[in-house]
Parts: structure tokens; sequence; C-alpha cells
């Protein structure tokens, strides 16, 4: 027989109350839910979910137009001279000076007959000269890419040859000929006598 030794004993201590503590389901005090504004958010049951929160609608970007700046019609500034101002053409002294509404009117009117005088004219005759510097334009281009580039291509490639013939030919033939012909007028002498003298200054007093 097989004997246990106290050390594995474990004592366990019996309440005989508990019998009284315990309650059937059916004994158990069910308490009321606490009324809606004294309820914390703990307290609502687990079957309703909350919405979740919607995200806010994103605003609509709002399109700026860009601004539209005016386009350089001289990007090569050639007509820098034709910028015209009133102070360039009209000035008043400071005395005498005329009526305000005068001068005003004045500047008024130059502006206006300068503005609408060249809107007019540009509006009859732009179309015409545009065509007309365009034909001369594409006139100067035939002629410098069809003839005066290959004349001047073909010149600086016979030219060479051709130097080199003329120089032979004035080498054999011209050369000699002008030195024979210095030699014999180097031989050549003039003289004058007194006479002769005399009658050339007579003529030159005369």
């Amino acid at each position: 027989m097989m004997m246990v030794s106290d050390d594995y004993l474990v004592e366990c201590k019996i309440d005989d109350d508990s019998d009284e503590d315990y309650r059937g389901p059916e004994e158990q005090i069910t308490t009321p839910p606490p009324p809606p504004e004294f309820a914390s958010k703990a307290s609502t049951p687990a079957s309703i979910s909350p919405t979740p929160p919607t995200a806010p609608a994103m605003p609509t970007p709002t399109i700026t137009p860009s601004p539209t700046y005016p386009i350089n019609r001289d990007p090569h500034g050639i007509n820098q001279h034709l910028k015209v101002e009133v102070s360039d053409v009209l000035a008043e002294p400071a005395t005498p000076r005329s009526i305000d509404q005068v001068w005003l009117y004045s500047v008024v009117g130059f502006e206006g007959a300068r503005i609408w005088t060249y809107r007019c004219l540009s509006l009859l005759l732009a179309v015409p000269l545009a065509l007309l510097c365009g034909i001369s334009l594409a006139i100067l281009a035939c002629l410098h890419v069809w003839f005066v580039v290959p004349c001047i291509q073909l010149s600086n490639t016979f030219l060479p040859c051709l130097r080199s013939v003329c120089m032979c030919a004035v080498n054999v033939f011209i050369a000699p000929f002008c030195t024979s012909l210095a030699l014999c007028c180097s031989q050549i002498t003039i003289t004058l006598s007194n006479k002769d003298w005399h009658r050339m200054r007579d003529k030159e007093s005369v």
C-alpha cells in the first residue's frame, strides 16, 4: 500500500454560506437600463453598430484663368525708333501755358489720330504690303540659293585653275615682251638746247 506524505496535501476551505448566495437564473434580479440621458456610450448594445463617419467632401478646385499677355510683335526691336509718345512731340514751357482742358483734349486728339490713322492704313495696306514683302523676299532667297551661291562656289572651284593658266601666259608671253620693250625704251634720251628752253618758257608765260 502506497503512503502519501503531508507535503502533497492541499487544504480546501468549504464555506457553507455559498449555497445561500447562489441563486438560480429565475431568482436573479434584473436591473432596468439607465435613462438615455445618463446612458454612456459603452451601454449601447453590440448589435447596433455605429454608423461610420462620412468623409468630408473634397472641395472642387477652382480653375483660375491664366492672364493673357499681349504678343510681342517686335521681338528683335527693329522698330524701337517708332515708339513716339506725346511728350516726344508736344511740350509746353512753364509760361505761357494753355488751359488744362485744351492740353488734355490736344493729347487725346493726338493719341486718337495717331492710333486710328495707323489702324485704318494698316487695314488697307498691311496685307498687300506684307504679300509684296513676302514675294520680294522669296525672289531674293531664290536668287541667292540658285544663282549667287552657285556662282560663288563655281568661281572658287575654277578660279585657281584659271589663275595658274593666266600666270603661265603672263610668264611666257607678256613678261618677256614688256621686258624687251623696256630695254629698248631705256636707251632713248631727249636733250633740249637753250633756245628750245627759252622758247618753252615764253610759251608758258603767255
